[in-house]
């Protein structure tokens, strides 16, 4: 018999009583300890680098497996008096699918108007926001004027206009070209403008010959491939 046994048989009742007592609180909290540690580490498990908001949303995918060029996903409508409009959305879900730098340099763009894009969130307070860069050309001598608030997206049964305009290139603001001029802006609409439904866009009254719908279609397969180049990756 060890002493340590033997010691405790000769302790009197009440004080074996005591450290039965003691042993069996001190064998609570180490289970109890246990069971509060399972649920933590269940709820915080090791990061993966996908955003939330990448999680939830079952179009986006990775960045940097794309191929598309811009002109694969823009809109273009040319009205009355040679003006020229090419428009592509800057929603993440859509410019992931471009190649890396067509990618990087609309992130850049949108990233360089942080501060009024702020602003505009502070002003408006929606829930969610559409992002364009909107293009506009001629091919016309002499001026060619244009209106940057009359590019209005058909969409989800209404009429999108830009709540704000963050102008890209110096002059933006006079509204008008000279021959082979290119002038460009952000133009940013109320977020329940949905990208995945059918839209159109008019200018000056005249409407998009692009056809989203067959955009739709290069998206989507644009998407799986993105999946498939990752996957292989990975």
């Amino acid at each position: 018999m060890s002493s340590s046994a033997s010691a405790s048989c000769w302790l009197p009742l009440s004080a074996r009583s005591a450290l039965s007592a003691v042993h069996a609180a001190l064998i609570v909290l180490v289970v109890s300890a246990c069971a509060f540690a399972g649920p933590i580490a269940a709820q915080n498990p090791p990061s993966t680098g996908v955003l939330p908001a990448d999680s939830l949303n079952v179009n986006m995918v990775p960045a940097g497996f794309g191929s598309l060029r811009q002109d694969d996903v823009a809109v273009k409508v040319t009205p009355p008096g040679g003006l020229q409009v090419r428009a592509v959305p800057m929603d993440e879900e859509i410019i992931r699918l471009l190649s890396p730098d067509a990618y990087r340099s609309l992130r850049e763009l949108l990233a360089s108007k942080s501060r009024e894009v702020a602003a505009v969130k502070d002003r408006f307070r929606l829930p969610s926001y559409s992002y364009w860069y909107v293009s506009f050309y001629t091919l016309e001598q002499g001026e060619t004027r244009f209106s940057p608030s009359e590019f209005i997206i058909n969409n989800v049964g209404r009429d999108f206009r830009p709540i704000d305009i963050l102008a890209l290139s110096t002059g933006f603001g006079e509204n008008r070209l000279k021959q082979r001029e290119v002038q460009s802006a952000i133009l940013i609409f109320d977020g329940q403008l949905d990208i995945n439904q059918p839209l159109t866009v008019q200018m000056q009254g005249t409407e998009s010959q692009t056809r989203w719908v067959e955009v739709l279609r290069r998206v989507e397969r644009e998407r799986a491939l993105v999946r498939s180049r990752a996957a292989a990756k990975s």
